[in-house]
């Protein structure tokens, strides 16, 4: 690394950010690290299984202090409500299944950080994300590919960067395996190597979890209402909508021969549909507010496509629709796409781009 070249790490007291700054370090880089205000820890009395809670902080410190840099902590708490707690919530209250690490990188993280960090001369902001970016000559593009860890690969929350954003980003875990990230910690004597991951959305109480924050901010939306089936014969009651999501089936307080599953959520009508779990089966999707990242517009391509973090990609061919949308057409129907998430398409290990599922496929009966 250029000695002078000066990197702001963004820094959340895990084990994954505090590695990326020690590597850094370590290559020559001159190094800053920055801890993230972001919300009102919502359980002060437990260690939080979240990412930004004081504890952390003081875990971030700690790690900064170890490595000689410095480190702040910049309060984004207001831009934190405004482009991920408040959306996540009306997300919910519209009966959709909402993906909060996806605004956090693009708005929070690669945003408003990524602003801070370049007007006070940094090259390059580092996270701890397990995703790599090349600078591809041929077609003059940042790409973002997968972490070479298949197992903890994070592209799927960083395809809405842009390439001004992807061209200052840095990942230096890319390469790395989750446990060369434990070890390498271990051996520099950073106190978190065996902190336990981040499993939960990092706002969201623990007694309650989301459920208790959507109802919190808005009391009037959580409603009890029909569950119906396609008939529309009424089968039960549910809690209000923010309780479910499409594709789900534990929960529904409904006995029948078969088991049933969310098929749609009627909001106008404060409703559940269910039915078979054929009927969660997609052919075709629509996605909305595409950012593409391989490619500079889309023709029709096959891709292979994630409608979850957690999910096997599946093969699909990408139609562009009006608007900065597009149609995904699966080879194999897929079960339980919940509107509201993102779909992030590949090829090989490289993201060609992502956007939101949105809820027109479901209306317009494609089953």
């Amino acid at each position: 690394g250029d000695l002078s070249l000066f990197v702001v790490v963004a820094m959340s007291g895990g084990v994954d950010s505090s590695v990326a700054a020690a590597v850094l370090k370590q290559k020559g880089f001159r190094v800053v690290g920055v801890g993230l205000k972001l919300f009102d820890d919502p359980n002060p009395r437990h260690r939080s299984k979240g990412c930004c809670s004081a504890q952390d902080m003081r875990d971030a410190r700690r790690v900064a202090d170890r490595l000689s840099i410095p480190f702040y902590v910049l309060n984004f708490k207001d831009i934190f409500r405004e482009a991920v707690i408040d959306p996540f919530i009306s997300s919910y209250l519209g009966g959709e299944t909402p993906n909060p690490c996806v605004p956090c990188n693009q708005i929070v993280k690669f945003g408003q950080l990524l602003k801070v960090c370049r007007e006070v001369g940094g090259e390059l902001l580092a996270t701890g994300h397990y995703a790599r970016v090349i600078y591809d000559r041929d077609s003059g593009r940042y790409l973002l590919k997968k972490g070479l860890d298949k197992e903890k690969d994070q592209s799927y929350f960083l395809y809405s960067l842009t390439q001004e954003q992807l061209s200052h980003a840095c990942f230096p875990l890319g390469d790395m395996r989750k446990e060369q990230t434990r070890e390498l910690a271990r051996s520099l004597g950073l106190r978190v190597f065996d902190k336990p991951a981040s499993q939960d959305i990092c706002f969201v109480p623990e007694d309650g979890g989301y459920r208790r924050l959507v109802g919190e901010s808005s009391p009037v939306a959580i409603e009890p209402g029909p569950i119906v089936d396609i008939e529309g014969n009424v089968l039960g009651t549910h809690r209000g909508i923010p309780y479910y999501t499409v594709g789900q089936r534990k929960g529904l307080g409904i006995s029948a021969e078969e088991p049933l599953y969310v098929i749609d959520i009627d909001m106008n009508k404060n409703m559940l549909v269910v039915g078979p779990r054929e009927l969660t089966s997609m052919k075709s999707i629509h996605v909305e507010s595409i950012n593409l990242i391989s490619v500079d517009h889309i023709e029709a391509m096959t891709v292979s496509v994630k409608t979850r973090y957690r999910q096997e990609e599946s093969t699909a061919t990408l139609f562009p629709l009006d608007g900065g949308s597009a149609r995904v057409e699966f080879e194999v129907p897929q079960d339980s796409i919940s509107p509201g998430q993102a779909a992030v398409f590949y090829q090989e290990d490289v993201v060609v781009g992502g956007g939101i599922i949105s809820r027109a496929d479901i209306e317009e009966g494609e089953l």
